[in-house]
């Protein structure tokens, strides 16, 4: 495995410039590579799209439409009886409204599930896990000259600087993988950069 370190960048021209600072402190073309890392839920690992298989902020929403069947049939067929008594309705008429409650009731609460789940800490968690969209630039390093490239890279404007471990082949990160989250270089000294 190789040692990698790269940092983001908004745009390319901002990053070819980094690029091009990388090789005037000495950097070889072939250590060196830049390529857009998709936005969150964009890289495409399923046929249809998206990064996962579900939705986290779902995960609890069979139990709610579960609940909410058996709430809502139960207050239709109240319905349904309550029609037929006073009106001398059809029986047909409480099992439509069981029917319509049961329906009604598995969408509120599949909803309200989804709702509580989506929202409080499943999204957060998927944020803090992955890295944010925009321009990597990304140096083959050895532990003797990572922190030189981190230096370069900040000082040319790049955030997020991380150090991985990967497979460089033919030029590029090959093994890249934008889900896998990133871990910080973290402070480096003045003596080494």
């Amino acid at each position: 495995m190789s040692l990698i370190v790269a940092a983001r960048f908004t745009t390319f021209p901002a990053a070819e410039d980094a690029a091009a600072k990388l090789f005037n402190a000495g950097f070889v073309e072939e250590d060196v590579t830049l390529f857009f890392v998709n936005p969150r839920g964009q890289h495409a690992r399923y046929p249809i799209g998206g990064d996962t298989g579900t939705d986290a902020g779902a995960k609890d929403a069979p139990k709610g439409a579960g609940l909410g069947v058996t709430i809502g049939a139960v207050a239709g067929a109240v319905v349904g009886v309550g029609i037929f008594a006073a009106f001398s309705a059809p029986i047909i008429v409480s099992l439509i409204a069981a029917g319509v409650g049961a329906y009604v009731g598995s969408l509120v609460g599949a909803m309200s599930r989804t709702r509580d789940a989506g929202h409080a800490g499943h999204r957060s968690a998927f944020h803090e896990e992955t890295r944010d969209s925009g321009v990597l630039v990304a140096v083959h390093v050895s532990p003797d000259n990572q922190f030189d490239a981190a230096r370069v890279l900040r000082e040319a404007g790049g955030t997020a600087i991380e150090r991985a471990s990967g497979r460089w082949q033919q030029g590029r990160w090959a093994d890249f993988d934008p889900l896998k989250k990133p871990v910080p270089l973290g402070e480096f000294s003045e003596k080494s950069a």
